[in-house]
């Protein structure tokens, strides 16, 4: 399962040297809760290249402002703690798996 943070341990993640995949999201989102899984699986998959990880918009405003999201939910690639590619709305697994064998 992925884990849940906050935005101070988003920012410490980000001068990791791994990528980092965020799952921005809301509790309150029906799409959020239907991708749930699929981040899940594609951690287990990807796991090795990357760190997964998901944020609640409503809880880290500051940093749904500093990245202008507006909608939801969006899955980002940090790389070099610059955001590298973005997909917004729900994603089957197959274009989960498209999408990060793209950019890890």
């Amino acid at each position: 399962m992925v884990e849940q943070i906050n935005a101070k341990q988003f920012d410490e993640l980000l001068k990791g040297g791994k990528p980092v995949v965020c799952d921005f999201f809301a509790t309150w989102c029906g799409p959020c809760k239907m991708l749930a899984p699929v981040i899940d699986a594609m951690s287990e998959k990807y796991g090795d290249k990357a760190v997964f990880v998901k944020v609640d918009i409503d809880e880290n405003i500051e940093l749904a402002a500093r990245y202008g999201i507006m909608s939801i939910p969006l899955v980002s690639v940090f790389e070099n703690g610059v955001q590298k590619d973005s997909s917004l709305g729900y994603m089957s697994k197959s274009d989960a798996d498209e999408f990060l064998n793209k950019n890890l």
